[in-house]
């Protein structure tokens, strides 16, 4: 069981990379910046592509934090306590789930979302997106700094 946990970490970063790069090749950045013109790098301006992996690894990212709430619930929950960096870790990654969930719902036919909830959607979702990258980066530095 320690051997697996110890590997957690490394999956959680590199979908967190994967997520985040996919999240914002859905928008036309890396073609108007021309980072898609550098070798290698051209599938980042296909937006096909970067919908798709953003499904996959989101799908990912579900998976390791129900096994990692569950791992929790049942082996730690008696010898590990809640910190508030853990809450603050919990309503981001709910809320990322949450608006993602309702935005793949949104992608159905026929979804009798408004115009200003969609546009909310949206704002929320790369929020909490913003929120988790200045989370990690705050807690990159402060790890370098100790």
């Amino acid at each position: 069981m320690e051997k697996e946990n110890s590997i957690m970490p490394l999956f959680y970063k590199i979908t967190l990379f994967f997520l985040t790069l996919s999240g914002f090749g859905q928008m036309p950045i890396f073609k108007r910046y021309y980072i898609a013109d550098i070798p290698g790098l051209g599938w980042l301006a296909n937006f096909h592509i970067t919908h798709l992996m953003h499904y996959i690894f989101a799908g990912i990212f579900i998976s390791l934090v129900v096994y990692s709430s569950l791992d929790f619930i049942i082996f730690r929950i008696d010898s590990a306590r809640i910190t508030k960096i853990i809450i603050i870790k919990i309503i981001i990654y709910l809320g990322l789930i949450i608006t993602g969930i309702l935005m793949i719902i949104k992608n159905f036919s026929g979804t009798p979302f408004s115009p200003n909830f969609i546009i909310l959607l949206a704002l929320s979702h790369f929020l909490f997106c913003i929120l988790l990258l200045f989370f990690l980066g705050y807690h990159l530095t402060k790890k370098f700094k100790t």
